[in-house]
């Protein structure tokens, strides 16, 4: 099928790629010139692993192209997928604005009939605007229909290639016909149906995953308490198959484009039809606090963190991303400048992305694990990129300080931990303070 993809983000780029991979021809369309041209140069403007082999293969064998010229692409195609940004504005509902002026574009482009899928995490009753706007500038027939993605950054071309499920929304059988044809080489899990029912299955599905997050962490709060380990319980619950073991990773909260935005636009929708989501909104205050627990632990370890020398490790939201948009980092080093200390950080990909958002001459970028480590009174592990786990507490205690780690991911095992000088603090595990250690090392190097 002829396919054109408008916007070129992590959803457009991933999903075109893909599509042109399944032997489609596919046009990527962006306004942003300088995305455009980086991708005719053969660089890819997201870390998304797996990503620029696909792209470099399928542009060599004429699948995939990419161009700012919306009217040219989507004249070229049977459908016409939509997959722009839909940030929150200041109240936390969605911001139609760059989807309805695309959906503009389409039909003032359009030369026969089409097929127009939204892919962007839109409110219920999104689609139905779209279709009302573009018959009110085109007199050709289409068709709408709306097909969320389900992909994850850092795993986001295995999510599209083997999706547990396709969710299809149309109103119109031959609308859902060729898109179930278009999608059958990914699986046969695919469910059809109405189009706002489509678009509530997005939200309820992130809300339900943020839901987990936020619920084991605070298990894990209690667990540190009462002297459990949420380790041990989460692997118990998630032996329970109505339950599951996925989100189930006690840590500082979740963070990205998708959660929070989703989250605090379905607590919009409910109280648009005069429904308090009294859940949700616990949800999302639990993950906000869940990051000031690594603030709590710090000041617990040091006292006073002023003049303090921080290591942070990690920047993104999660691992294999570069992606920090919404970041529990962020909220932490800020919070850290204004308690007056000093931070060397470090990750492995996302730190020009992170500079742009925080920058301060209190922070000092790293180039290493080790460098970032080098002098630190504590260290906060933030995101668990592989590489981190590598370090051993060994090394570590002879770079740093003070032995003091402050592992917002659990990464670092129970029998390491015990095998080390460290004063250790994880989230929701039995503490492992070797204080007598670092207060030793404290009157050795006042």
């Amino acid at each position: 099928m002829k396919l054109c993809v408008i916007g070129a983000g992590y959803v457009g780029l991933v999903s075109g790629v893909c599509f042109a991979a399944l032997g489609n021809t596919v046009v990527c369309v962006d306004q942003n010139e300088d995305k455009i041209s980086q991708l005719h140069e053969g660089k890819v403007p997201i870390y998304e692993p797996g990503l620029k082999g696909l792209i470099q293969d399928n542009v060599e064998q004429g699948r995939l192209t990419f161009t700012t010229d919306t009217a040219s692409a989507v004249e070229g195609a049977e459908i016409v997928i939509l997959a722009v940004g839909t940030p929150s504005l200041p109240g936390g509902e969605a911001n139609l604005s760059y989807i309805e002026g695309a959906a503009r574009e389409v039909a003032d482009a359009m030369n026969g009939y089409k097929v127009i899928v939204t892919k962007s995490t839109v409110p219920v009753g999104t689609n139905d605007r779209i279709h009302s706007l573009i018959a009110s500038r085109t007199s050709y027939s289409f068709g709408v229909a709306s097909v969320p993605e389900f992909l994850r950054e850092g795993s986001a071309v295995a999510d599209t290639l083997q999706p547990d499920r396709i969710v299809i929304g149309a109103s119109d059988p031959h609308v859902a016909a060729v898109l179930c044809t278009l999608h059958e080489p990914l699986t046969t899990n695919i469910l059809t149906t109405d189009i706002r029912s489509a678009e509530m299955i997005k939200y309820a599905s992130n809300a339900f995953l943020a839901t987990k997050i936020s619920f084991i962490n605070e298990i894990a709060n209690i667990c540190e308490k009462v002297g459990a380990d949420v380790t041990r319980v989460a692997h118990g619950m998630g032996l329970d198959q109505r339950i599951g073991s996925s989100f189930l990773s006690a840590g500082i909260g979740y963070g990205g484009s998708c959660f929070p935005k989703d989250t605090q636009a379905l607590i919009q929708i409910a109280g648009n039809v005069d429904y308090e989501f009294k859940l949700l909104k616990s949800v999302v205050e639990v993950n906000q606090g869940q990051r000031f627990n690594v603030l709590r632990k710090l000041e617990e370890a040091l006292g006073d963190l002023e003049g303090a020398t921080i290591g942070i490790w990690g920047l993104a939201f999660k691992p294999n991303t570069d992606d920090v948009r919404d970041a529990p980092a962020l909220d932490i080093m800020q919070s850290l400048l204004e308690a007056g200390a000093q931070i060397r950080a470090y990750d492995p990909v996302a730190t020009a992305n992170f500079r742009r958002l925080l920058d301060s001459s209190e922070v000092t970028w790293a180039d290493s694990a080790r460098e970032a480590a080098e002098g630190c009174d504590a260290l906060c592990l933030l995101t668990e990129w592989e590489e981190f786990g590598e370090v051993g507490l060994g090394e570590l205690n002879e770079l740093m300080k003070y032995p003091i780690m402050i592992d917002g991911r659990n990464v670092y095992s129970e029998e390491q931990i015990r095998q080390s000088a460290f004063a250790y603090y994880s989230v929701g595990r039995p503490q492992m303070n070797n204080m007598d250690m670092v207060r030793q090392r404290s009157v050795m190097n006042p």
